[in-house]
């Protein structure tokens, strides 16, 4: 199962992260874009591709996956969608988890074929994902489907976003008592139910701004079985001591994704563009490190 797959890569490397390969041409180093024309679709996928590879090549023995945000290669078209399946590929056989950040779902019929795209069920899927991250506000029948693909493969839920008006609709207080985003949370822990692999964790993992550490540790004490996926570290402004209470004792349980802080490294650094990604990579890991003591 593939939580058993990232939990064991995670204790592996000792890292805990995720490198969101979010690539967008502004993040591309000048000595690669200046290589095609940018101004044109093609021009910067394959510029994006071309800096997509060496990040791999970077980060493959520091990190155990990456993500990758789909919306940044649609933009670009069908030249887009080529590198974003490059990237995917490269990426898995450098042994990294790949998780897709699509946020997909529809009603039972059209979550079946982002399902089949996604993550398999009818022969292998077009846009080939590990975990795929999805949209649980059509409840189980949208879920569902994504639950009958590949049983090697899992999704992570929306469920406490990173965004600061995530609080508008997310922490909104229901009757019973919970909030909105702690309701999601406990219908995605029974969702997972029957699923849970060898490292305690379901199929259905969630994803928790690392942003909200007070929200995302009250989550960990009741989803029990839901592993985490923490965005916002770094550019967003989380760091390691905020997300320590969103792991379970073991320091185990969740990734926490980085995008800009690692692929836009080099904007912020006097150094050269491979080393600065690199050494923001290792700073991550120590960071974490240090929080989780592992």
């Amino acid at each position: 199962m593939i939580f058993d797959r990232l939990s064991q890569a995670i204790q592996e490397k000792k890292n805990p992260t995720c490198a969101g390969i979010d690539t967008r041409i502004g993040h591309v180093p000048g000595a690669i874009r200046e290589k095609y024309d940018c101004g044109c679709a093609r021009g910067a996928a394959d510029a994006i591709w071309e800096y997509n590879r060496a990040l791999i090549d970077l980060l493959a023995d520091v990190v155990p996956s990456v993500k990758i945000q789909i919306a940044c290669y649609e933009m670009y078209g069908l030249p887009g969608l080529e590198t974003f399946c490059k990237t995917q590929d490269y990426a898995r056989q450098a042994g990294l988890v790949v998780i897709v950040d699509a946020k997909r779902n529809d009603i039972a019929s059209t979550a079946e074929a982002y399902a089949n795209a996604f993550l398999g069920g009818a022969g292998k899927p077009a846009f080939d994902a590990d975990i795929l991250t999805v949209n649980p506000y059509l409840g189980w029948d949208g879920i569902e489907p994504f639950l009958k693909a590949d049983a090697d493969r899992g999704i992570f839920a929306l469920v406490k976003t990173s965004n600061p008006s995530s609080s508008q609709l997310q922490d909104l207080p229901l009757a019973d008592g919970r909030t909105v985003f702690e309701a999601v949370g406990d219908l995605v822990e029974q969702w997972g139910e029957g699923t849970v692999g060898a490292c305690g964790y379901s199929r259905v993992g969630a994803v928790v701004g690392a942003t909200h550490p007070q929200q995302g540790a009250a989550l960990r004490s009741r989803l029990l079985h839901t592993f985490f996926l923490l965005p916002g570290y770094g550019a967003q402004g989380a760091g390691g001591k905020d997300i320590v209470g969103m792991f379970d004792e073991k320091g185990g349980g969740a990734v926490v994704n980085n995008s800009r802080g690692l692929i836009a490294a080099w904007q912020k650094s006097t150094q050269a563009w491979p080393d600065a990604v690199r050494a923001a990579a290792l700073a991550m890991q120590a960071d974490l490190a240090a929080a989780l003591g592992l």
